[in-house]
């Protein structure tokens, strides 16, 4: 490991963790052996936070052996000891979050309060709820449904799963992707992106130290590009997990098909956010801000596109803008910080990109710069708000992944559900009423995986998340999650000899 920044030592107390390398593979901690080094940098200042060595191909190949080796004892445990493994875990985490806070703000550059009260307790509130449900994989109650043959329907572990997590929630998504699958029985090879791979090591260090089985959770940092693509072509992984942009999972599908793998794909959004012209404006006003300056824009469920009743559409453009111009940019780490940085400075001039583009078309009514003085080292991008831009201009259609919202009018309620579907995504939505009846048929109308009703952004265990169109298929979290991670099998029983003979004599007669 490269020695850490100044300041790494006060804001990451944990760093010593990693000095025996960024690969966790059978229970323990080692270097990668692609011969390449990659830098953790801390968004806020710049600074490394330390340099590991990446993960290559044998580096894959020796976590899919240590999760094919661990399979059959972990999937033959019974769903009350993988039960009571989970429970131990969650206690792991919450002894440890300040840990897990710190070096997932640290990582990310997400303001710390984020990560003490959003990201740390949702992980372990997803890891409580996972201990209950390993206990309910049920199949179907036994039944006659063919003469004298019992049938019934066993739900059955796939075995090894390989999941790719991205940079944004690196703490959460590696627990969405790994909880459910352990759950069910599988074991698991994640790889978390490059640019943040702490928190999925510290969270699969905590599994051991909980007593899950070595084997169980191994973690590969590499590149997409090698140690990626092996995992998702490697012929003992019998699923693969995704999330991340519609593009890269677009080629992870196309690599999956080779060996028929089971897929689940988590991709892009580009969120709508519906307001009537009867809905509470100030709810509206701060419903919007929060849902698209949430972990600064960095969100695939972000508010991106308001469409707004325009009897409201004024007076929410100026509202808007003036509260997001309150928010504070800061040092992550600072107590009264609102907002902080972009993963990187090459995320931050992506951003830019779009809102500097955007002027020759739209209205840019407050931010669209990066700030200077205290924050000029950072990748800060000030909070952006963009009124009438033309429906099928680059701002309205693209994921742009940043804090900036666009804001556009809409006259009939046929209209505004007609352009909240107008995007190729469909992951989430938001529709902003008091009118019980309009609402309810925006949540009918709009195609989305999830749609919130006078709110943004809010999720919970016990409640599936996953999209329609090019955001993907299958879901993450609740029960339903299940449902990818886990394969059923039809089991008949003849019940008399007399009905054997009977079906033989149909197919071959007296012979």
């Amino acid at each position: 490991m490269h020695k850490p920044g100044r300041s790494t030592p006060e804001r990451f107390p944990a760093q010593d963790r990693f000095a025996d390398g960024a690969q966790y593979i059978a229970g323990r901690l080692m270097k990668g052996t692609s011969g390449r080094t990659h830098a953790v940098v801390d968004p806020a200042t710049g600074e490394e936070v330390l340099t590991y060595d990446l993960a290559g191909t044998d580096d894959v190949d020796a976590a899919v052996a240590a999760a094919r080796e661990a399979f059959p004892a972990w999937a033959g445990a019974t769903p009350g000891e993988r039960s009571d493994a989970l429970h131990r875990f969650a206690a792991v985490l919450a002894e440890r979050a300040e840990d897990f806070a710190r070096a997932e703000s640290l990582q990310c550059g997400k303001p710390l309060k984020l990560t003490r009260e959003f990201d740390v307790p949702g992980t372990i509130d997803n890891t409580s709820f996972f201990a209950g449900a390993a206990r309910h994989l049920q199949g179907q109650s036994a039944g006659e449904y063919s003469g004298d043959h019992t049938s019934y329907v066993r739900r059955e572990p796939i075995g090894v799963v390989g999941s790719i997590a991205p940079w944004n929630y690196p703490l959460q998504m590696a627990a969405w992707k790994i909880l459910p699958a352990i759950a069910a029985g599988n074991t698991i090879v994640l790889k978390p992106a490059e640019l943040t791979p702490l928190t999925s090591l510290l969270f699969a260090q905590a599994a051991t130290d909980a007593g899950i089985p070595d084997g169980v959770i191994n973690i590969v940092t590499g590149t997409g590009q090698e140690a990626g693509e092996h995992l998702v072509g490697h012929p003992d992984v019998a699923m693969t997990s995704f999330t991340g942009s519609t593009a890269v999972g677009k080629r992870v599908a196309e690599i999956a098909t080779a060996t028929v793998k089971r897929l689940h794909l988590e991709l892009g959004g580009k969120a709508p956010f519906v307001v009537f012209d009867d809905a509470d404006l100030e709810a509206a006003v701060h419903g919007a801000v929060a849902g698209a300056l949430i972990n600064t824009g960095q969100d695939c469920t972000a508010a991106t596109r308001a469409y707004v009743q325009r009897p409201l559409y004024e007076a929410f453009v100026d509202k808007t803008a003036a509260l997001m111009e309150t928010v504070r940019l800061g040092d992550p780490f600072a107590a009264g910080t609102d907002l902080g940085p972009l993963i990187s400075h090459v995320q931050r001039d992506r951003v830019a990109g779009f809102v500097d583009r955007a002027r020759a078309y739209a209205r840019v009514v407050t931010g669209g710069e990066a700030p200077q003085g205290d924050l000029k080292n950072g990748a800060y991008y000030r909070p952006t708000l963009v009124a009438d831009a033309p429906q099928d201009s680059e701002i309205v259609q693209s994921e742009i992944f940043g804090p900036v919202l666009v804001v556009l009018p809409f006259d009939s309620d046929d209209e505004g559900i007609r352009l909240a579907n107008d995007t190729p995504y469909g992951l989430a939505a938001s529709a902003w009423s008091r009118d019980v009846y309009r609402a309810n048929r925006a949540t009918r109308e709009i195609k989305a995986g999830c749609v919130w009703v006078n709110d943004h952004i809010p999720i919970i265990s016990e409640m599936p998340h996953g999209g329609y169109k090019q955001s993907g298929f299958g879901k993450d979290m609740s029960v339903y999650s299940f449902d990818e991670y886990t394969q059923l099998k039809h089991v008949m029983f003849d019940n008399t000899a007399v009905a054997r003979k009977d079906w033989h004599r149909t197919i071959f007669g007296d012979r």
